[in-house]
C-alpha cells in the first residue's frame, strides 16, 4: 500500500511522534508511506531519516494558519500522486480531511482517523455544543475509518459520530516500541531523600491540562521538601507562574520546559500526575507504569480505567475536583506500584503489535475501495511486520 500521512511538523507532541513510530513500522513491513510535512520544524529530517517526506517549498511562516497551509500541501499532493489510503493521525487533522473530500470528492483516498483525543466536552459552552455535535456528525461521515485507543473510547466513538459499527476500529495507542519498553523498564531509578516524594507531570501549557487544580491540590497537602517538576511548553506557562507564586510555591514547583525526552524525569520522579479535564488516551500515562511509576490522574476520558488500575498502578480523581485531587496527592505518596501488573498493563501499548492491526484495518478498507472501483489490489496475505518478527 501507499500510506499517505499528513503532519503540520515535528514539533509537536505526542500525536505526532505516535504517527512517525507508526509510519517506521510500516515502511519496514514493506509498505510505501509518505510523510505530507506542513513546515520544517523541531528536529527535522534528521529524525526520521528512513521516510520519504514531501512538502511545498516556502520561505513564509506557516505556524500561525498551518491547517490551511496542510489542506493545501496535501490537496496538491493527492492531486498529482497516488494514494492507497490517507491516515490521519489525530483529532485536530479532522477538519483537513473534511476540506479535502469536499475538494476532491468521489476521488478522495480511503480516510482513517485515529481519535487521539475525547470526543466528549462537557466543558464546552452551551453555545458551542450544537454546532460541535454537528461536526462529530460529519466527521462520521468523512472518514471511512474511524480508530478508538479502547473499548470505551470506540463506543463513544459510535454515540458521537453515528459511524456505522463496522466503521469503528479499537486499536490500542502505539505509544511505546518493543526496545522502548525493555530500555524502560530497566532505567536506573534514583531515590528520593528524607521522605520527601517527587511528584512529575508532562504535557502542553494549555487550558485543557487544568494546571491551576494541579498545583491547588499540590499546596493543601505537600509536606516540608516535596516538590512537582511540569515539563511542557505552551501559552499557559505565565497564568502556571502567577497560579505558583500565588500559592506560595516558588522553589518547590518548577516549570522545566519541552523536554525531548522524559525519561530522565520520570527517573528521578517518586509519582506521576494528571490533571487534565479532558484527553484521548496520553502517551506519558503508559511511559509511568512502564517504569512502575505510580500515576494520579483525573478520570478524564472513556480510556481512562483502561490505563490506570486503580489502588493498583495508581489513583483515579474526578476532572475540576481539588479536594479530591489533594487526597489523591496524598494516596499516591503512598503507593507501590506492582511491578508485574503495571509492565503488563503498559505492554498493552507496543508500536508492533498495534501498527498490524492499523496495517490489516487499512488493507480491508484499500480492498473494498478498488473492488469498488472495478480494480485488483493485491496485498500480502500476511501482514506481520518485521521488526515484529525478532
Amino acid at each position: 500500500m501507499r500510506i499517505v500521512i499528513p503532519i503540520h511538523s515535528f514539533e509537536p507532541g505526542g500525536v505526532e511522534r505516535v504517527a512517525l513510530n507508526l509510519a517506521q513500522a510500516w515502511r519496514d513491513a514493506g509498505h510505501e508511506v509518505v510523510v505530507v510535512l506542513g513546515r520544517i520544524g523541531g528536529r527535522g529530517p534528521a529524525c526520521v531519516p528512513d521516510l520519504d517526506c514531501w512538502r511545498i517549498p516556502t520561505r513564509l511562516g506557516t505556524a500561525h494558519w498551518e491547517t490551511p497551509w496542510m489542506i493545501h500541501s496535501l490537496h496538491r499532493y493527492l492531486v498529482q500522486n497516488r494514494a492507497d489510503v490517507v491516515f490521519y493521525p489525530g483529532n485536530t487533522y479532522a477538519v483537513v480531511a473534511a476540506t479535502i473530500r469536499l475538494l476532491m470528492g468521489a476521488k478522495t483516498p480511503p480516510a482513517v482517523l485515529k481519535v487521539s483525543n475525547a470526543l466528549a466536552r462537557p466543558d464546552m459552552p452551551r453555545w458551542l455544543r450544537r454546532p460541535y455535535a454537528l461536526w462529530l456528525k460529519l466527521q462520521g461521515r468523512v472518514f471511512d475509518r474511524l480508530i478508538g485507543l479502547s473499548e470505551p473510547m470506540s463506543r463513544e466513538i459510535a454515540a458521537l459520530t453515528g459511524a456505522a459499527p463496522d466503521r469503528v476500529v479499537t486499536i490500542a495507542n502505539p505509544v511505546l516500541t518493543r526496545q522502548r519498553l525493555r530500555d524502560l523498564a530497566t532505567l536506573p531509578r534514583s531515590r528520593g531523600r528524607d521522605g520527601a516524594t517527587r511528584y512529575v507531570a508532562a504535557g502542553r501549557l494549555v487550558a485543557q491540562k487544568n494546571y491551576p487544580l494541579m498545583l491547588r491540590g499540590f499546596a493543601r497537602c505537600a509536606r516540608p521538601g516535596d516538590t512537582l517538576t511540569i515539563a511542557g511548553a505552551g501559552p499557559d506557562r505565565d497564568a502556571i507562574l502567577r497560579v505558583v507564586s500565588r500559592l506560595g510555591l516558588t522553589g518547590r514547583v518548577r516549570l522545566v520546559g519541552h523536554l525531548g525526552s522524559v525519561d530522565a524525569l520520570l527517573a528521578q520522579a517518586d509519582a506521576f500526575v494528571l490533571s487534565s479535564d479532558y484527553e484521548g488516551l496520553p502517551g506519558v500515562v503508559v511511559e509511568a507504569p512502564a517504569m512502575v511509576l505510580p500515576v494520579l490522574a483525573t478520570d478524564c476520558c472513556a480510556s481512562m480505567a483502561c490505563l490506570v488500575e486503580a489502588g493498583v498502578t495508581g489513583v483515579l480523581v474526578p476532572p475540576g475536583c481539588e479536594h479530591a485531587m489533594a487526597r489523591g496527592f496524598v494516596a499516591v505518596r503512598r503507593m507501590i506500584a506492582e511491578p508485574h501488573r503495571a509492565r503488563q498493563l503498559a505492554a498493552r501499548y507496543e508500536v508492533e503489535r498495534s501498527a498490524e492491526r492499523f496495517l490489516q484495518a487499512m488493507a480491508e478498507l484499500c480492498g473494498r475501495a478498488h473492488q469498488q472501483a472495478g480494480t485488483v489490489l493485491a496485498f500480502p496475505a500476511r501482514l506481520a511486520l518485521a521488526r515484529g518478527q525478532n
